[in-house]
């Protein structure tokens, strides 16, 4: 077969990467070591839901819903799987699973042992992921599957004519839970029923996150007065180039850059772009930190609760993949700006039609948007309300969720 033929080369060529990329040999070692952490930690006769999240992004979609399951079933154990290193080791010391582990590559024997030894009475794949091997097998041992926010586009291989036989593996998933309408009917269009249109569960994990927001008082000293507030999260060297720049020659504002890559290469390429005062959060003491007119966070962590202390709010990656969570700033009734990459991006293009997001392709629409902000603060708060709302306008999904499966 095809699919376990591109896997085993898949695998070659990452024990081949491992012994030169740190990232990709954390991820192999890690793999190898699932058996053994399933082996030592998985209890006799416990009941075990399995959630598997590609990277940190999907496990912060699968998060509401694992969290009230523990909530509310304590008769359940999980056991979360990531296949990303970015995710893993971000949320290995996660409190709200039992056992957390990489999931061994899709191969046939790693699926056998895996479900051999972890025997999930329930199983939740988050978003993207559909591995052929593990998928097959959970049907044919009658575990119940969900697709959790899953979203597709005709673009994708189940939908082509070449993509009919990896396609069969949708028909391995009890119920899909989409995130809109033009999922469910591309499912259709495959004859795919057991479809439900919830949305996406990110939207409930920003409210919880604002719920639970961290008090920051090193944030809180940096602010102090100030009238005008700018955040950048998650920024890459081509959004640097374009809000740094503006900053750089607008001393009204206070600059908060919470960058994406936490590399010291990195934060030394942003200090040189800076002229003005500038102290890194893990080096400020509250006298430095009041007195600094940009505030480096050189830590992760904190961002989903400095977005609060924000007047308008940057997403960064909108130059590059793609833009990050733009959920996390909007949360907050604030406008946020993001670059022209972001298509694929639901919650964008919601904040885009709702009033509360804003697009940028350049230096010069970016300074003539901030120069629209500065000369109207109720525009500013009028279009940070229509960004909150929007938020709250589509959160539910996880009670959804909850009240289509059996637990």
């Amino acid at each position: 077969m095809f699919y376990n033929l591109a896997i085993y080369l898949y695998l070659l060529g990452v024990i081949i990467l491992s012994l030169f990329n740190k990232k990709v040999r954390k991820m192999w070692q890690g793999e190898k070591r699932a058996f053994d952490v399933l082996r030592e930690q998985v209890e006799p006769g416990a009941r075990y839901l399995w959630f598997h999240a590609a990277s940190l992004g999907e496990f912060e979609q699968g998060r509401p819903l694992m969290e009230r399951i523990r909530e509310r079933h304590p008769e359940y154990k999980i056991l979360l799987t990531f296949f990303s290193p970015s995710g893993y080791e971000v949320r290995k010391n996660y409190p709200g699973a039992d056992i957390i582990c990489y999931l061994p590559l899709d191969t046939p024997l790693n699926a056998v042992r895996f479900l051999r030894l972890a025997r999930p009475v329930m199983a939740f794949f988050i978003k993207y992921e559909f591995w052929y091997n593990y998928l097959h097998l959970l049907r044919q041992q009658g575990v119940p599957t969900y697709s959790v926010s899953s979203i597709f586009r005709p673009g994708q291989v189940f939908f082509k004519w070449y993509g009919m036989g990896y396609g069969n593996v949708l028909r391995c998933v009890t119920r899909f839970f989409v995130q809109n309408e033009e999922s469910r009917q591309l499912l259709r269009s495959i004859h795919i029923d057991a479809v439900d249109v919830v949305g996406d569960t990110r939207f409930d994990r920003v409210l919880t996150i604002k719920q639970a927001a961290k008090r920051l008082p090193l944030v809180e000293a940096f602010v102090g007065d100030a009238p005008q507030v700018f955040v950048a999260g998650s920024s890459w060297p081509p959004d640097e180039d374009i809000f740094i720049r503006f900053f750089n020659s607008h001393p009204e504002w206070k600059l908060i850059i919470a960058p994406h890559v936490i590399a010291e290469e990195h934060l030394r390429q942003i200090l040189s772009k800076l002229n003005r005062k500038t102290v890194r959060y893990t080096q400020a003491t509250p006298e430095t930190a009041a007195q600094a007119d940009c505030l480096i966070i050189d830590c992760f962590g904190l961002l989903s609760s400095i977005y609060h202390y924000g007047n308008v709010a940057y997403v960064g990656g909108g130059f590059g993949v793609g833009i990050h969570n733009t959920l996390e700033a909007a949360v907050w009734d604030i406008p946020v700006i993001f670059g022209p990459n972001n298509r694929k991006f639901m919650e964008a293009q919601g904040l885009l039609a709702s009033g509360g997001g804003f697009e940028i392709a350049d230096y010069d629409d970016f300074q003539s948007l901030m120069r629209r902000f500065m000369s109207s603060p109720q525009f500013v708060k009028d279009v940070g309300k229509k960004a909150g709302a929007y938020v709250q306008s589509l959160s539910g999904a996880s009670e959804k969720i909850l009240s289509s499966i059996e637990l």
